[in-house]
């Protein structure tokens, strides 16, 4: 499907007819406490443990590529996080593109998260994202900065997707074995999304932003994945800058390992439990 741009497009105008369904799976309420209420229009889920919980709070974002619904497998990641830190986790269900424009849907997750601060204060406060919820996560983290919060407890990006231009020169060597995801549809979903903005502008391609002063900032990438490409990039750039990262490279791991059902996810998990606590 991203192989082609026009496939990519022609699948977002059928999920524009025949939403598909984001509410998370039945099964994960025998472990995890399920509410939800509506926050400016949209749906927000706090997944919250049955006991032993924390006063940390978490916001998730999730990938798929701004356009496509959240996953079954997202909801289970979500809900083993929260079973096995105690931190009670915001999922906050974002308007897919088109109808949800990154000038609109930044400001309000930012707004989402303020709320949590108010509450427990920023140092309680992390954000975890994947894919293009981890280029959503980092664009908000900087956008809670420039309101003048104090730095997160934590910043996690599992394969972020930190530049919606499809031009680092690194693609050319990755795409061709990259099983999932593929240059030409990831840049036609990503316009969508992006809508008024220039493909450089912070809020879509957060590598053109400034990442000083957010927090402590973990980083999942594998390096069968296109947006490996990114991941390189902001490690160079903390580097630049004097910024330690956590650091993680997947060797031969396809896109967003750390959500898979595979060992080589359930370290990572492990890794971000440890962090968001």
């Amino acid at each position: 499907m991203f192989s082609d741009p026009q496939k990519t497009l022609d699948r977002v105008e059928q999920l524009g007819k025949h939403p598909a369904r984001f509410e998370p799976p039945a099964s994960i309420s025998r472990h995890v406490d399920v509410t939800s209420r509506i926050v400016d229009g949209w749906t927000v889920f706090d997944i919250a443990p049955k006991s032993g919980s924390t006063s940390s709070r978490a916001v998730f974002l999730h990938g798929g590529c701004y356009v496509f619904e959240i996953d079954p497998l997202h909801w289970k990641f979500v809900a083993r996080l929260v079973r096995e830190t105690g931190v009670t986790i915001t999922v906050p269900i974002m308007p897919l593109a088109p109808t949800g424009r990154a000038s609109v849907v930044v400001d309000r997750v930012a707004h989402i998260a303020q709320s949590l601060i108010a509450e427990v204060g920023a140092s309680n406060v992390s954000l975890i994202g994947d894919s293009s919820g981890g280029g959503m996560a980092l664009a908000v983290a900087m956008e809670l900065r420039d309101r003048k919060h104090d730095p997160l407890h934590a910043i996690v990006l599992s394969a972020p997707w930190l530049d919606i231009s499809g031009t680092d020169p690194m693609l050319a060597e990755i795409a061709p074995r990259d099983p999932w995801l593929a240059v030409a549809g990831t840049r036609a979903a990503g316009a969508l999304y992006r809508a008024e903005l220039a493909e450089t502008d912070w809020r879509v391609s957060p590598i053109h932003g400034d990442i000083s002063g957010l927090g402590p900032i973990t980083v999942f990438t594998g390096t069968r994945d296109i947006v490996h490409a990114d991941a390189l990039r902001l490690r160079d750039q903390a580097l630049s800058l004097g910024i330690t990262l956590d650091f993680h490279v997947g060797e031969d791991m396809i896109h967003n390992y750390p959500i898979l059902p595979i060992p080589e996810g359930a370290e990572a998990r492990a890794v971000v439990a440890n962090a968001i606590s």
